[in-house]
């Protein structure tokens, strides 16, 4: 079955082959290949951030360069980036070789590695932080846009929403040949999307509308029915090209299945995104449909780690939409431990956790955990939750019972448990 996108029309083809690189370049990508291969070798990371940045800083048109004469696909938004640039990047590659930020650095670096490493392909999906989005779109002119929520996240490095949405609808006004698929549930992403040339509207509905009480237009209070919203200044909710009912998702035109195996109604509706993103760039629904339902894990996420005589449900949430979002994944009422860090990568502010609705977890067990269970703790009295604190979250599992367990984490506190999971095995080994 073939699927043509509304609004999207054919997109420029390319070949690997057109990918050609001046000698400076070529000799920026070397470098930056290379560092990153020693950063891995030393056990320092994965190599995707400092080998990027030592290739833009050689050359800062790297990402241009590298990007030229491929069909590109940037996944953008506050929350299920890394999601649903996996969803998409598996839907293309039932049409060839893709490069891809897998690894989730979602900056000018992270592209820049991820595009040199896959030089020869023709496709290429990348997931960019909304901050940066401007920066990516103007040097790898994208093919497809995908816009999936703007809600408050890490308060201490990011502007206020309305800016945020603001300055990625000037960025989509000056690439007037892309497709922008966008979430028209949300009230921040069609203020920014209804300034692109070619939106491909989306009801992926919205868990967290915090930040859209008033108009990003004019600023009057909105007006929310089933299954719209409005405001009198005449922003409202567009009529959906693509939209989910029950397990299908809709089009004029279509219905195909949405039986994935990422949990969630997030996650359909990330994936009901990822198709309408892959028929934009070409690949057809049938097959785009097919691949989805092969991702079962991403980035670590959704996968279960079997520690002694507990199975670990690893889960990453960021900010309150996220939490939101989550609230429809835990399910039953199995033991439950949170792990909250505050670095730099997580927002020194963790005030965002009084926004969570933890009030709605019903009856499990709780531990607080992470370099700040203390501020956690405290919220989590606050939600009238039976709670214990444990700032250590391998000690904080001894306080949990054999069996299932959701382990829900911020970002570094989700990458730092999977490396200490991961030493705990290697010496019982």
């Amino acid at each position: 079955m073939v699927v043509q996108t509304p609004g999207a029309g054919p997109v420029a083809t390319a070949s690997p082959g057109q990918l050609r690189l001046n000698w400076w370049t070529r000799a920026a990508v070397h470098a930056g290949l290379a560092t990153a291969g020693l950063s891995r070798r030393l056990g320092l990371g994965a190599g995707s951030i400092i080998g990027g940045r030592v290739t833009l800083a050689l050359d800062r048109h790297a990402l241009r360069h590298l990007a030229a004469g491929r069909r590109v696909v940037l996944v953008s938004g506050t929350n299920g980036k890394t999601t649903t640039s996996h969803l998409v990047a598996a839907a293309v590659r039932t049409a060839g070789r893709v490069a891809h930020n897998a690894g989730g650095s979602n900056m000018a670096d992270g592209a820049v590695a991820a595009l040199a490493e896959a030089r020869d392909t023709e496709y290429a999906v990348i997931e960019v932080d909304e901050l940066h989005l401007a920066a990516v779109a103007e040097a790898v002119d994208p093919a497809v846009v995908v816009l999936l929520n703007l809600t408050r996240d890490q308060l201490d490095r990011a502007t206020e929403v309305g800016a945020i949405a603001s300055a990625v609808g000037r960025a989509l006004a000056r690439h007037p040949s892309t497709v922008v698929v966008a979430n028209a549930d949300d009230p921040m992403v069609v203020s920014a999307a209804a300034l692109a040339s070619r939106p491909v509207w989306v009801a992926a509905g919205a868990s967290w509308l915090g930040d859209a009480s008033s108009c990003p237009r004019c600023g009057q209070t909105l007006t929310f029915t089933d299954p719209g919203w409005q405001c009198a200044c005449g922003l409202g909710r567009p009529t959906p090209d693509w939209w989910i009912e029950d397990s299908k998702v809709c089009t004029a035109d279509a219905v195909l299945p949405l039986d994935i195996r990422l949990p969630g109604q997030v996650n359909r509706s990330n994936a009901a995104m990822a198709l309408a993103a892959a028929c934009a760039v070409g690949i057809s629904a049938d097959r785009a449909a097919s691949a989805l339902r092969e991702v079962d894990v991403v980035a670590g996420r959704y996968a279960v780690v079997h520690r002694g005589g507990q199975d670990l449900r690893m889960l990453l949430a960021k900010n309150p939409a996220g939490w939101a979002g989550m609230l429809s994944m835990l399910g039953e009422p199995r033991p439950l431990l949170v792990i909250i860090n505050a670095r730099e990568a997580d927002g020194r502010d963790t005030s965002w956790l009084w926004d969570v609705p933890f009030e709605q977890f019903g009856a499990r067990q709780v531990v607080a955990s992470g370099e700040r269970a203390a501020d956690l703790g405290v919220r989590l009295s606050y939600a009238g939750l039976e709670h214990r604190t444990v700032a250590d979250p391998l000690a904080a599992l001894e306080t949990l019972p054999p069996g299932q367990i959701d382990v829900v984490a911020n970002y570094t506190a989700f990458h730092q448990f999977r490396r200490r999971l991961g030493r705990e095995r290697e010496v019982a080994g």
